[in-house]
């Protein structure tokens, strides 16, 4: 097993075509399979221990996968056993299913065991596992994370003897995946849309799930992330390659003997009309790492290493500015928009946060002539660029390049777009940043790490990373002042 960080994330798309790559080679379909259910039956192994197995099998190849991660079982030692939703449909799989000595019980009837691998449906599902079912909208993790009863509601659902009919695919596998000790998926969970992260149907959250091959968009896209428990890649032979990977830990340089305030990047953060949310992003960038961190606007207080000072034009004349924070606390009134003009016209890396991506529009963001790093949640991100139904990695690789900007779409699926197509995507944050002023602090981190000298994408990434970091290491409860101390420890650690 290999973790996912820094790992390339291939559409379903994306994935048939690395597979159709090495088939080309002379490599068979069938092969691949043996080389996956191998794969699986190994980890299944290692965490099975003296356990009974159950392998949940579909019509297709992730169903061959599991049929032949049943057969290496067996000739492990393991007690397994298979229960299939209907006959297997394509011919690898066919072959799989021959090739698996035991029995086949039905997914109504199949009584629980310890470990359940769901080998259902992987890759490329396009609808729901049961006709009656709508997909399901982007709830809060918590209520995604029960299980269903056999009216749809959240409460723990029993096993019980069940007849072909009487019982639906999702409510079979819930039941299943409640009565386990560990629950394992194949690939994704069975229910799960590949590309857009969307939940076609409600499956259990599992404990672990095994990519296959590649990581896809649906290991790391909301809602889809949070049924999938722990991700680990399974090398399955094929090569893959893509711009968009997922996140890893940043490569951020420690001072040394030669420097200075002005070598580890001066920011300027532009206040307004809520002193706080500035006062909360300068902060950030101090503890993110900054050697200078200068406030422009009317604010008083500590810390005493802060430099606040009236804004001006003269303020911001200074060529030492390596990263320009506007939008936490700008408000949108006259001055605030005339704050914003001047500092469009700084010369300045830009961050523009807040109140400042709604005075704004993309034909202005990509007439400037130097870096520029938008950071929008989601409804400044409707707001500027308008609603749309494509996944939310379209979404950004389609904003950065209509704004000729790195596009920071904030969630609890962070998404980070360049123009030129590349994408780095953040593992699950922690659902305790739904707190005021956090999106503030991740504005000055950004500009720490801008200011750095950190390629732009990169300076993105390296903040919402350092970000993240700090709210793990916050645990519960905290608010957005705690989140900016804490990025002190976070800083430390890279």
């Amino acid at each position: 097993m290999i973790g996912i960080e820094g790992q390339p994330v291939l559409t379903a798309a994306e994935m048939r075509a690395a597979e159709d790559a090495v088939i080309a080679t002379g490599v068979s379909v069938d092969t691949l399979m043996e080389r996956a259910g191998t794969a699986i039956a190994q980890v299944v192994r290692r965490l099975a221990g003296t356990n009974e197995v159950l392998i949940l099998c579909g019509p297709g190849n992730n169903g061959g996968d599991g049929y032949v991660a049943a057969r290496v079982l067996a000739e492990m030692g393991v007690s397994v056993r298979v229960a299939a939703l209907s006959e297997p449909k394509t011919d690898a799989a066919k072959s799989a299913r021959a090739g698996w000595p035991g029995a086949v019980e039905t997914l109504a009837g199949a009584k629980p065991a310890p470990i359940l691998v769901d080998a259902l449906f992987g890759t490329g599902l396009t609808r729901p596992l049961d006709a009656s079912t709508t997909p399901t909208p982007n709830r809060s993790p918590a209520d995604a994370g029960a299980q269903l009863n056999p009216e749809g509601s959240a409460s723990g659902l029993s096993w019980a003897p069940a007849s072909a009919g009487e019982r639906s695919v999702v409510e079979c596998l819930h039941a299943l995946a409640n009565a386990a000790q560990l629950s394992i998926a194949i690939d994704l969970p069975s229910g799960l849309a590949t590309d857009s992260g969307e939940a076609l149907s409600t499956p259990p959250v599992f404990d672990l799930t095994l990519a296959l091959g590649a990581v896809k968009p649906a290991h790391v896209l909301q809602p889809a992330a949070r049924y999938c428990g722990q991700i680990r890649l399974l090398d399955i032979g094929v090569p893959t390659v893509s711009q968009a990977e997922i996140f890893k830990v940043p490569s951020l340089l420690s001072p040394g003997p030669d420097s200075h305030k002005y070598t580890r990047g001066m920011v300027a953060i532009i206040g307004g009309s809520m002193s706080g949310a500035s006062d909360l992003a300068a902060l950030a960038a101090m503890r993110a790492g900054a050697g200078y961190v200068t406030l422009l606007g009317d604010s008083q207080g500590p810390p005493h290493a802060l430099v606040r000072t009236p804004f001006s034009d003269h303020a911001l004349a200074n060529d030492r500015i390596g990263a320009l924070v506007i939008g936490p606390g700008l408000g949108r009134d006259d001055t605030a928009r005339a704050r914003l003009d001047v500092a469009l016209t700084s010369g300045h890396p830009l961050i523009i946060d807040g109140d400042a991506l709604r005075l704004i529009d993309p034909d202005r963001i990509k007439a400037l002539k130097v870096p520029v790093i938008l950071t929008p949640h989601a409804g400044e991100f409707d707001a500027l660029f308008g609603k749309s139904n494509d996944d939310k990695i379209t979404r950004a690789r389609d904003a950065a390049t209509r704004a000729n900007a790195i596009i920071v779409f904030k969630g609890a699926d962070t998404v980070i777009a360049a123009p030129d197509g590349r994408v780095r995507i953040a593992q699950g944050a922690s659902d305790w940043l739904s707190t005021a002023g956090t999106g503030d602090v991740l504005a000055g981190a950004i500009g720490a790490m801008l200011a750095a000298k950190l390629e732009p994408l990169e300076a993105a990434a390296a903040g919402v990373w350092l970000h993240g970091d700090a709210a793990r290491r916050l645990g519960a409860a905290f608010i957005a002042d705690d989140l900016a101390e804490a990025l002190r420890s976070a800083r430390a650690a890279p």
